[in-house]
């Protein structure tokens, strides 16, 4: 049967995939990237100054600010964008120009950051998944082989079983080929704030 020969070119793939999991699942648990799982942008790398609590807070308070930030912290909005933006909204900051600046500086920060932690929870999600998928896979190559083993075979039993490890082998390889590009989801979003925070700070000092 066509169908059996194509599962037999799967099957050493599928073991190998199945069979191992990655060496970042291995050491973070359900995390399915090769990155290491960081959940929060560290602030110490791009601010300097003095504490934020009270600023990280405040922030919303500010239309202005907020509005700013639910305009220059989406992805869709360009950086260069964001940047004017920026530049402008410091020089009509007036004499509070350092005050408001470190609002903005601090909502975007609560903004990016709290958007780069749900995508690492969802990375978990999507990790666990993955090994539910390996696991059900394995169920399944075990059972396909148990059929093939039995005395006498059953070959429409063993078409069906051939089917379902069909359509799961591939939606697992679709899934395990997604990996590398969910996986760039929190340093596209660090890059981002990195951007935007150095613009924030550039304005700041001029």
């Amino acid at each position: 049967m066509p169908i059996l020969k194509h599962i037999a070119r799967l099957l050493p793939a599928l073991l190998l995939l199945a069979a191992a999991p990655t060496r970042a699942q291995t050491m973070q648990g359900d995390w399915p990237c090769k990155q290491v799982r960081v959940p929060e942008i560290a602030l110490g790398g791009v601010w300097t100054g003095p504490s934020l609590d009270k600023e990280r807070q405040a922030w919303r308070g500010d239309a202005a600010v907020a509005d700013l930030i639910a305009h220059i912290a989406p992805r869709r909005t360009p950086l260069e964008e964001g940047e004017r933006l920026i530049a402008e909204f410091a020089k009509g900051a007036g004499a509070n120009r350092r005050e408001r600046l470190t609002l903005l500086f601090a909502g975007l920060y609560e903004r990016l950051n709290d958007e780069r932690r749900e995508v690492v929870v969802g990375l978990d999600r999507f990790g666990r998944r993955l090994k539910e998928m390996a696991d059900k896979t394995r169920q399944e190559t075990q059972g396909f082989f148990d059929l093939q083993n039995q005395k006498p075979p059953d070959p429409e039993a063993i078409k069906k079983a051939a089917e379902t490890m069909q359509w799961r082998v591939r939606l697992f390889d679709e899934q395990r080929k997604m990996v590398t590009y969910v996986c760039e989801s929190p340093a596209l979003i660090e890059q981002r704030f990195g951007a935007l925070a150095r613009a924030v700070i550039a304005a700041m000092e001029q």
